[in-house]
């Protein structure tokens, strides 16, 4: 492992570990294709990235709740996404310490294939430098350790569902959606994924195991297929104790400008992060 390597892997995991410790437009007409509205559920969910890439892009917010050994907190982002490059731009706001007596100043995050990028992340790092994790190096594949389920990779992981409920119509800030419940397996989701996120969801495949690869959602569509919102419920043993992540991913403002820019190599930290 590089030292860059590892100086990103202790980076992205004290988003969630260390704290474990302790509305828009609507999307373009026929984004889904032809039927969306009256698609089989199973296929409705197994098709939400293909249609998102019709789309093109959207706004996003994010909110991840961990919980773990009585404690829980919440991790809180938003954003930009291009589905079309699979690439995002998020602000992070981390919570407050358990004690309540620190404020964490906003991490910027970019998701891109096979990588995560954080600015303001880990004590030590400067503070115009990047720090840069290979997603497929983690035990989660980035599903829960950045603080944020990548939005393109939480809707390839519905191509791994099984059977599913569909629960009726809801009103989505404004917005008119259908509510699907079901389980998505990690395993076979690996399998079925576009090449951008079969690394990161093959490493969370080993990383959860058979048992914890089953993932819960409760995911609502609009009448043009597209994924308006996705709660994913992961679980995983962290130093002997059960950690609970439910993820959940809002998506709206469909067709805005998202312009994400990776940093230069020379931007990115490769040094020691302190604790």
């Amino acid at each position: 492992m590089t030292g860059a390597t590892a100086a990103g892997v202790t980076a992205a995991v004290a988003v969630v570990g260390v704290l474990v410790a302790g509305c828009g437009a609507d999307g373009p007409s026929g984004a889904g294709g032809p039927g969306a509205a009256t698609a089989e559920p199973g296929q409705v969910v197994a098709r939400a990235a293909d249609a998102l890439v019709a789309a093109r892009s959207s706004k996003t917010s994010t909110s991840m709740e961990v919980a773990a050994g009585g404690t829980r907190v919440t991790i809180r982002g938003e954003g930009v996404y291009d589905f079309t490059r699979r690439m995002g731009r998020l602000k992070v706001v981390l919570p407050k310490d358990a004690a309540g007596a620190e404020e964490h100043r906003p991490i910027t995050e970019l998701l891109a294939p096979g990588a995560l990028y954080m600015k303001n992340r880990g004590a030590g790092v400067p503070v115009d430098k990047w720090v840069r994790v290979d997603t497929a190096t983690l035990p989660d594949g980035n599903l829960v350790t950045g603080g944020v389920t990548d939005p393109m990779v939480a809707a390839e992981l519905l191509r791994g569902t099984g059977a599913v409920t569909y629960l009726g119509e809801e009103d989505l800030a404004g917005v008119r959606v259908r509510h699907y419940r079901g389980t998505a397996d990690i395993p076979r989701a690996a399998v079925a994924a576009g090449p951008h996120a079969r690394g990161s969801l093959a490493a969370a495949a080993k990383g959860f195991g058979r048992e914890k690869g089953a993932v819960p959602y409760d995911a609502y569509f609009d009448a043009q297929g597209l994924l308006r919102k996705l709660r994913q419920h992961f679980s995983y043993v962290n130093e002997g104790r059960t950690v609970a992540v439910a993820s959940t991913t809002l998506l709206y403002g469909f067709g805005v400008p998202a312009t994400v820019r990776l940093p230069a190599e020379r931007d990115i930290y490769a040094g020691k992060i302190e604790s």
